[in-house]
């Protein structure tokens, strides 16, 4: 089975953005960008300024795939999923949540950051934002390549779940408190369909080994793949 990848956005050390439009695309090491309202939505978007970091990362990344798809603006809910891969998690918004509730006995615990203390968060916002009403996973990434979520989705739309799905990856730079593998900070998403007609970067489909390939060839990282499709 084969999807068409339609839309693609990112928010990386590099910059931020979506489709053949935006920026050049890599995943260098770094600090990533702070981000704000006006970065990402040109409305009065009043919750974003309240959202942790690791949530407006997810967030940006994906409103940036749905809106070089042409799925940002909509009416009625959609079927529409999302998967999300993150090797750490929020594990710095677990960490500034708890450096609040250790004075005075958790008398000061944010109620903003405990709002955060899940890495599904920004599924949710994500949801309740665009009217997407398919299955929302966000799965440990236990790889560098940041394709477990893109391999999750095209098992959603082969097992019929849905018929398309917004995937990818997200972390922050490694928390102090994880002693574990070396992630490029950022967020890249895909918007995964398996509507073949569809206008977009080629497709995607798992081999007999379960590898994803490209146009025939092996797949070897998500920053592989996005640069290949944004050649097309």
């Amino acid at each position: 089975m084969s999807v068409t990848i339609r839309g693609i956005g990112w928010v990386t050390v590099a910059g931020m953005g979506g489709g053949r439009g935006a920026d050049g695309f890599s995943m260098p090491q770094g600090e990533l960008p702070k981000l704000k309202r006006k970065d990402v939505f040109n409305d009065a978007y009043l919750r974003f300024g309240r959202i942790d970091a690791f949530s407006k990362l997810g967030l940006a990344a994906i409103t940036f795939a749905l809106r070089d798809a042409g799925l940002e603006e909509w009416d009625v809910k959609r079927p529409i999923g999302v998967v999300a891969a993150t090797r750490y998690g929020c594990l710095t918004t677990d960490s500034d949540y708890f450096d609040s509730v250790v004075p005075d006995h958790g008398a000061l615990a944010s109620p903003n950051l405990f709002a955060y203390t899940l890495p599904n968060c920004f599924l949710g916002e994500a949801a309740i934002r665009f009217g997407l009403t398919g299955p929302s996973v966000v799965i440990n990434e236990e790889t560098p390549d940041g394709l477990g979520g893109i391999r999750m989705a095209l098992d959603l739309i082969r097992w019929g779940e849905c018929e398309t799905v917004v995937a990818g990856v997200s972390d922050l730079e490694r928390p102090a408190v994880a002693d574990f593998g070396e992630q490029a900070p950022g967020s890249v998403f895909l918007v995964l369909s398996r509507d073949a007609d569809a206008a977009g970067y080629g497709v995607l489909s798992r081999g007999d080994g379960g590898e994803l390939l490209s146009g025939g060839e092996v797949v070897a990282s998500v920053e592989a793949l996005v640069k290949k499709a944004l050649k097309r």
